[in-house]
């Protein structure tokens, strides 16, 4: 696919001054040349033309707010001083896999004032003599050159950095509320568990054991009723035996 299709593409019913990023990995170059790219991107921040067949960085617009560009896999040898001057706030630059084989081509680079990190990895300057310490010096604002510093201590990852900082944000939020509510729960249908196992293990007296009771105590009243009318009648008969002796 053409770089100026895929950038039409990407753009997705966007206008150019609403992209923020832009991939165009893979597409082709008719003539090596940035194809499809115009001054109206400047609020682009990262840029990435991997394996697009870039001979050239001529063409390449105005993006004073990139800060992140991707160019690995390309045949760029040289022309690097147009970077300076359309992206002077360039930190991060991937030139992996170009035909770059001088030092004379980095210094360049030196007008990036903002570069963090560079990588040339793949690139036939890396078989020079003595090759990492003669780009530090060279650009003495660099701090990682193909992922590791000076002393050779690799470079952090920012994305990991970033995936940690909203996860942490996530934690910290609000799942802690909802945790003391889950406690306030449970504390609630611990407490009613406990008061309804009181209950059922005769705890506390339900309205048929209070109908229990007052029936016992009826019965306990019947009988000592009829204890009572039993005794009467067995005087009243003792009386009357003694009455029809005396007769």
């Amino acid at each position: 696919m053409e770089m100026k299709k895929r950038i039409s593409l990407e753009l997705r019913n966007r206008t150019p001054v609403e992209v923020a990023e832009l991939v165009v990995d893979n597409c082709r170059s008719s003539d090596g040349e940035v194809e499809g790219l115009t001054d109206d991107f400047k609020e682009l921040e990262f840029l990435s033309m991997v394996n697009v067949g870039l001979t050239s960085l001529a063409k390449l617009p105005s993006l004073p707010k990139l800060r992140k560009l991707e160019l690995s896999d390309n045949n760029i040898s040289g022309g690097l001083e147009t970077l300076s001057e359309k992206c002077p706030n360039l930190t991060y630059l991937n030139l992996s896999g170009n035909k770059i084989k001088e030092l004379s081509t980095v210094e360049a680079l030196q007008h990036l004032k903002n570069l963090k990190s560079l990588d040339l990895f793949n690139c036939e300057i890396t078989t020079l003599e003595e090759y990492r310490e003669s780009i530090f010096e060279l650009l003495p604002q660099v701090m990682y050159l193909d992922g590791f510093d000076a002393e050779d201590n690799e470079a952090p990852d920012s994305e990991a950095d970033d995936d940690d900082e909203d996860e942490d944000g996530e934690e910290g939020g609000g799942p802690l509320g909802d945790y003391d509510d889950e406690d306030e729960d449970d504390e609630g249908s611990e407490g009613g568990e406990v008061g309804l196992s009181y209950a059922t293990k005769g705890g506390l007296p339900d309205d048929d054991d209070e109908d229990d009771y007052v029936d016992e105590e009826e019965e306990e009243g019947g009988e000592e009723e009829a204890e009572v009318h039993g005794e009467k009648r067995k005087r009243d008969a003792e009386d009357e035996g003694e009455d029809d002796d005396d007769d």
